[in-house]
């Protein structure tokens, strides 16, 4: 959960003030139109149910987090939300488009009211949606991207309908029924809510694919350079700028160079990202042996010197210096089994390693081997938070550059 947050955090952080901020530029804008006087004892009543609601929903998802993945019982409920989430959102926008504005012509109040049906459904909606995020975050497979650009269509198909069809037939129907004109001119709640949401999730979807995206670093594997809890932004055009989703290059920009700290998708798994350093380019024949690297018979120029004192499990463990081409850069090397490799770079791909040389599943192993262009990500440029669950933040390394 603590990963996933501060993984979305920079840009749902954008999504929600660019929305309070057109939402604000929107209600400047609005001519004032006067709602029906309800009693305080009803509007104390709705605003205690939805803040229970959504202290139940936070509670929740802390709850649900504390089971095993592979619980069944919590993955049925959490899939059984998402579906219901999808059904009910479809179900509300239905009724605020098509329904609700005939129920505004009803000549009393009470005509005008929801059913009961619906009010019902907008309070479990939260629930819903809590459920849906559980069932993401416990299968691990959140694709920010794909839902971006889904509510993205979205968001802008619903607009483009409200330009094009929909305000043409509320004002139909207020003519025929000789209603007033503020009637015909108010927008469901469904369309400003499309309206505000579509240009922050352009600009944030545009960011993320395009510019910067953030990730946490899972594992040790890049130690002394990363540590197990760095959230780290990743430069997303310096290799060229691709499509997101469909991953399709439009804009070659540069190619990787030798000592870039590159996150990649998993060639077995594409939906695993891995952070590691770039050592060998396309047609390089790489040779480990003993913690010794070559490229084309030329060893790395490595300076062994100095332990490691830091905490995160390691102690005295050995510290070198080692020259990638134009990189300098510190490794850590254990005492544990050193992992051996022979091969030729095929061309398309790249050789990575992790900086910890004895404790890093790289291409030296067969989960990973060489990685193909097209799964470059992106390189690593900088630590702009550092939090490792039920351990307190290291406030040091933020703003660190990653070299």
């Amino acid at each position: 959960m603590l990963e996933l947050f501060f993984s979305l955090s920079p840009f749902g952080l954008l999504l929600v003030g660019g929305y309070l901020f057109v939402s604000g530029l929107k209600e400047r804008q609005a001519p004032v139109i006067k709602a029906p006087q309800e009693t305080k004892m009803q509007s104390f009543i709705e605003e205690s149910l939805q803040l229970l609601l959504l202290l139940f929903a936070a509670g929740t998802v802390f709850w649900a987090k504390q089971f095993p993945p592979d619980n069944g019982v919590i993955n049925a409920i959490s899939e059984l939300s998402a579906w219901a989430a999808l059904v009910s959102g479809i179900i509300l926008v239905a009724d605020d488009l098509f329904v609700a504005p005939r129920r505004q012509l009803a000549p009393t109040e009470q005509a005008r009211r929801a059913p009961i049906f619906i009010e019902v459904l907008r309070r479990l909606m939260l629930l819903f949606v809590v459920g849906a995020i559980i069932c993401a975050i416990r299968a691990r497979s959140l694709d920010f991207s794909l839902w971006l650009v889904i509510a993205l269509a979205a968001t802008g198909a619903l607009w483009l309908a409200d330009i094009f069809l929909l305000r043409r037939q509320r004002a139909a129907l207020v003519a025929n029924n000789g209603a007033a004109p503020d009637i015909a001119a108010a927008q469901p709640a469904s369309v400003e809510y499309a309206i505000s949401f579509f240009p922050v999730i352009l600009i944030v979807l545009v960011i993320r694919s395009f510019l910067l995206e953030p990730f946490r670093i899972p594992s040790d594997s890049m130690m002394p350079t990363l540590f197990d809890g760095d959230f780290i932004f990743v430069n997303k055009y310096v290799y060229g700028l691709r499509l997101p989703v469909v991953n399709t290059k439009i804009v070659d920009i540069q190619s990787p160079q030798r000592g870039d700290v590159i996150v990649f998708r998993l060639p077995s798994d594409p939906t695993v990202n891995y952070i590691k350093r770039l050592v060998g380019l396309p047609g390089d024949r790489i040779l480990v042996r003993q913690n010794q690297v070559f490229i084309n018979g030329a060893r790395l120029h490595v300076v062994v010197g100095g332990k490691y004192t830091d905490t995160h499990g390691y102690f005295e463990e050995q510290l070198a210096t080692e020259q990638l081409g134009d990189v300098k850069h510190t490794i850590m090397m254990t005492d544990s089994y050193s992992r051996d490799f022979e091969g030729e770079v095929p061309p398309g791909h790249y050789f990575f390693m992790g900086d910890n040389r004895n404790n890093s599943q790289d291409s030296r192993f067969e989960q990973v081997g060489f990685v193909p262009e097209e799964n470059l990500v992106g390189r690593a440029i900088g630590i702009w938070m550092n939090w490792r669950t039920n351990e307190k933040p290291q406030w040091g390394r933020i703003g660190t550059k990653i070299e």
